[in-house]
């Protein structure tokens, strides 16, 4: 249980060291933190794959693919949901840096509410791979997202200050957008601890969320400022390093 908590506060509190970082360079390049926030797409499709779905159908016996198949498409439609009540990110992160000082507080909560919707499947993928008692496998996709939260610390920075807001009630928006994903971790865990019959489906409902994360966030921002193909190799980096990762921890 201390792991899982320590975890936690990491997978949170690399929001909150990536807001730290964005207030020291405000005007960090952006193909700088694609590059980042590509190879965070790397560690994060590998975890989705070698940590999340592929147990799901270990642990899944005769229904595993039922279960499988089923909870990934489950995980991506209800994210879908989530993007049809709140705005994609990278939209709202383009719409906010363009708007610059006439950018109204509404539109900055809009934005924060929207990362922090966002990141509380993140907080649970990693809280079910905890509660399927492989703690390697689940270190690998905490660390997976904890670098993909780093580089959206740093990019929600910007707009707010633009907007008017105080440094420290960015710090704090931060900060609150981190502690999501805390109690998202926590809920994972203890909903597979709990009921380990939903064990199958949540691991790959998990890997889901991960996988349209991926697809529907991460990527399209880091093709976006003209940096795709260090993007490309980055993400192909990311994801042969967990594999090798995956290989040699076994």
């Amino acid at each position: 249980m201390e792991m899982v908590l320590l975890t936690a506060l990491g997978v949170g509190g690399a929001t909150v060291v990536g807001a730290a970082i964005g207030f020291i360079f405000k005007n960090f390049s952006h193909r700088f933190s694609d590059i980042v926030l590509s190879f965070a797409a790397g560690v994060m499709l590998a975890a989705a794959v070698f940590g999340l779905i592929v147990p799901s159908l270990e642990y899944g016996g005769k229904l595993r693919l039922l279960y499988t198949v089923g909870g990934v498409f489950a995980g991506a439609l209800c994210l879908n949901l989530t993007d049809k009540l709140v705005p994609h990110l990278h939209k709202l992160m383009g719409a906010e840096t363009e708007s610059h000082h006439n950018a109204n507080l509404n539109k900055v909560l809009l934005f924060v509410l929207a990362i922090a919707i966002h990141n509380l499947p993140e907080g649970i993928a990693a809280g079910v791979g905890f509660g399927s008692g492989n703690n390697t496998q689940a270190l690998i996709i905490a660390g997976g997202i904890a670098l993909q939260n780093i580089p959206e610390g740093m990019v929600i920075i910007a707009p707010m200050l633009a907007a008017g807001v105080s440094k420290k009630r960015t710090f704090i928006a931060a900060m609150a957008t981190g502690l999501i994903e805390v109690v998202g971790t926590l809920v994972g865990y203890f909903a597979v601890s709990i009921a380990t019959a939903i064990l199958p489906f949540a691991l790959a409902f998990a890997g889901g969320t991960m996988l349209y994360v991926i697809s529907d966030e991460m990527i399209p921002e880091t093709h976006a400022h003209g940096a795709q193909r260090g993007a490309t190799y980055a993400l192909l980096v990311g994801f042969c390093l967990m594999l090798v990762m995956d290989v040699v921890l076994g």
